[in-house]
């Protein structure tokens, strides 16, 4: 196969129509640079951690399908941006779940983005001649926060009043440029927010995000279609389960109540609760997360991979995981005494919760220096450990499975059908995504099916004819007797 083919697995040498086509459509882009890259379709099952940006990727896809449907219906004015998400909420067929579908989405990517970026920071994958991808990919992680947090805010409801004025102070209180910073982004009022978030999140930041994709991706992909299938599944089931809300209408005239932001902001929110200048908690502090991931690959010079063998950056990595979790936490936290005043009950009390980041940080360097001093002091000699056997049926068996999965499915799209016309739009969004969990089984078991397996048994010798049943002759049995006498 030609370098930049894009790779498919083909179990039989007869070729259908659709991978004639696929051979034409190869051939004629075989000079463009998206065939510079290859794409693999696994005939098995793999780890997905192993390709989550993929995954991340596909997320983004799914926002932008989705998110395009939304930008039919929405207005981005003060007194239409909630009134026309709850026109598609209540009147647009199917707008529920759609909005269900985007909203959910799009606290994927960021939980999705995350976890790539530790997977690839504790794999070393930043090594290798791997430093534009990587530097790319954390730019990429911070901005895909805040294509999320322009989303939200769209909605205009207490909440996103709330997200607005953090950033509103995060701009203003920055050193010598603050006032008219805020003034280029935010504008005069509440109508220029809305107007320039709506601008940020439907064109400006997504060709950001995609210029940098372009150069964050490396040559080999994987495409798990059916993992893409699980993953939409698992979205829809959690809009079913916690779908999202309308919240209440922001009115200007009223203030606010207590709310707090998504949970990927709460972590700042925290910051800023403390009293302390917001710009350096709310702005600085934050950073220096953001310019450790960036600076690592320049740091770590060794040619170690292996978490076990990087001590040092295990724990760092480690113990900004802590700094993360205790933060966001802290974050959702309100006082619950109501005769107290809003402020006082928003205050975070900056001496325990530094203090705690700070036990936090001691804490996972004494746990990852003590664990590799236990494993290599009390570790066992080297064994051997045989790879688990994956389940492969046969002829009978897949097909049995194939038509019982198909026929739930069919029984899932009348039951997802019925629940929908009935006005039980969270059940029909959790069997929906039942319906695309159920797929993702299919295809798998479709492309792990093996026409050899049926040969290989059929050959395969039986333990009674290979293994012979030893025998003991006469004259042993009298030589064995004397001696046992």
């Amino acid at each position: 196969m030609k370098k930049g083919r894009l790779e498919l697995a083909v179990t039989s040498k007869k070729k259908n129509l659709i991978l004639k086509f696929w051979d034409y459509a190869v051939n004629r882009l075989e000079r463009t640079v998206f065939l510079g890259m290859k794409f693999t379709l696994p005939k098995k099952y793999l780890s997905p951690m192993a390709y989550s940006g993929m995954l991340t990727f596909a997320l983004f896809l799914l926002l932008g399908l989705t998110g395009a449907f939304l930008m039919l219906f929405y207005v981005p004015g003060i007194e239409g941006a909630w009134d026309s998400v709850a026109f598609i909420d209540e009147e647009i067929p199917y707008g529920f779940a759609i909005r269900n579908l985007h909203y959910h989405a799009s606290n994927a990517m960021v939980f999705m983005a995350v976890l790539h970026l530790y997977y690839q920071y504790f794999s070393g994958r930043y090594k290798i001649k791997n430093e534009m991808i990587w530097v790319t990919g954390v730019i990429l992680g911070v901005i895909t926060v805040l294509e999320a947090f322009t989303g939200y805010n769209l909605l205009f409801n207490d909440r996103a009043e709330l997200a607005i004025s953090i950033g509103v102070s995060l701009t203003v209180f920055s050193p010598i440029i603050g006032p008219q910073l805020a003034t280029l982004i935010w504008g005069q009022g509440f109508s220029d927010f809305l107007l320039r978030l709506y601008a940020l999140h439907v064109f400006i930041i997504p060709v950001v995000m995609a210029i940098l994709m372009f150069v964050h991706f490396p040559r080999f992909m994987v495409i798990d279609l059916p993992m893409w299938s699980a993953l939409t599944g698992l979205i829809f089931i959690t809009g079913g389960i916690f779908p999202v809300e309308l919240g209440v209408k922001f009115d200007p005239s009223h203030p606010p109540g207590i709310t707090v932001p998504e949970w990927y902001l709460t972590g700042l929110y925290a910051f800023i609760r403390t009293g302390f200048d917001k710009f350096i908690t709310g702005g600085l502090l934050p950073a220096l997360l953001i310019v450790m991931f960036i600076a690592v690959p320049f740091i770590d010079h060794s040619r170690k991979i292996s978490w076990k063998d990087r001590p040092f950056f295990t724990a760092l990595g480690i113990a900004s995981i802590s700094q993360i979790f205790v933060t966001t936490v802290w974050g959702f936290y309100v006082d619950p005494d109501v005769s107290k005043t809003l402020t006082q009950r928003l205050f975070i009390e900056p001496v325990p919760m530094y203090s705690i980041m700070l036990i936090g940080v001691v804490f996972s360097f004494v746990l990852v220096y003590g664990f590799l001093k236990a494993r290599s002091t009390f570790a066992s000699p080297k064994r051997t450990f045989s790879k688990p056997r994956p389940i492969i049926l046969n002829t009978t068996w897949t097909t049995i499975v194939i038509i019982s999965l198909v026929a739930f499915e069919v029984l899932l799209n009348g039951m997802a059908l019925m629940a929908y016309n009935s006005g039980w739009w969270n059940l029909a969004l959790f069997e929906t995504g039942c319906i695309f969990i159920v797929f993702a089984i299919l295809a798998h078991v479709y492309r792990s099916y093996d026409p050899k397996v049926d040969t290989i048994k059929a050959v395969s010798p039986s333990p009674s004819s290979t293994t012979p049943a030893p025998t003991v002759s006469n004259a042993s049995d009298k030589k064995n007797s004397i001696k046992s006498n």
